[in-house]
């Protein structure tokens, strides 16, 4: 179903019951998945893969080419999951061959108007962000994560899974799994309780993250004997690697505890 109005380029794939609104633009080289609605005055730019069943409110711009410098006019992608929300105003550029080639954003994601997620970004499963929601290049961001109204993150740093980052926030650091974050520039305000409690995590399993944060950020202990305290002290459960292994991969450094006694790393 496609509105008269609308610009479709003949290279373009659109699967069965995918709608077009008026005036939207969709470019040579996009494929859109069945099910999925783009809204009017929505452009959808060359070289972007949409999922099936997706909804793309009104003058959204998905697919654009990156705001890099660097760019040379280089094949690259977006790709965006299954089920995923995208709101009016929303901004999604594609990759660049320095930065892997592709922004994805994954399946059941809700973007709220303007929204900007930059070239070479990656989010997970379920992500969440609210109103003008900004993600500056090579961000990669974890499966139930949420990202706050008007909350900015710097390039290259990480948003671990099932971690809040709360509105106006300035995060210039990696911001730990299971976590809540805010201010600017955003510290750690400890476990994001609610969250892991509506997605079903046990008691056991939040205990064991809380010991694990403590340990972390509260004793003031350098990294590398916080980790090894943890190892020797906290039931090894999944989660409770997954929140190690975060730490120690991190290049940028991670934000500070709210009251941290940790030493600077």
């Amino acid at each position: 179903m496609i509105h008269p109005t609308a610009l479709v380029d003949k290279g373009a794939k659109l699967e069965d019951g995918v709608t077009v609104g008026p005036y939207a633009v969709i470019e040579d080289n996009v494929r859109v998945g069945a099910g999925t609605t783009i809204g009017a005055h929505t452009v959808v730019g060359a070289f972007t893969e949409i999922g099936k069943n997706c909804r793309i409110f009104h003058h959204a711009a998905v697919g654009g080419i990156p705001q890099s410098v660097k760019f040379a006019g280089e094949e690259s992608w977006v790709k965006i999951g299954d089920n995923t929300v995208v709101r009016e105003f929303v901004t999604v550029h594609r990759g660049t061959a320095f930065g892997g080639g592709i922004t994805s954003v994954g399946p059941d994601n809700y973007l709220m108007a303007y929204t900007h997620i930059a070239h070479d970004c990656l989010t997970g499963k379920g992500v969440f962000f609210a109103n003008n929601a900004t993600l500056a290049g090579h961000i990669t961001v974890g499966d139930y994560a949420t990202v706050g109204g008007l909350a900015a993150i710097h390039q290259f740093c990480r948003v671990g899974d099932y971690a809040f980052v709360g509105g106006k926030s300035a995060v210039a650091k990696d911001i730990p799994p299971f976590v809540i974050a805010a201010g600017d520039r955003a510290v750690l305000h400890g476990l994001n309780k609610v969250g892991l409690r509506r997605h079903g995590f046990s008691e056991e399993t939040m205990d064991a993250l809380k010991r694990a944060y403590r340990i972390v950020f509260r004793i003031g202990l350098t990294l590398n004997e916080a980790i090894t305290r943890v190892r020797a002290q906290v039931d090894q459960l999944p989660e409770v690697e997954k929140f190690l292994e975060f730490l120690e991969s991190s290049t940028r450094g991670v934000a500070r505890s709210r009251r941290s006694g940790s030493q600077v790393w």
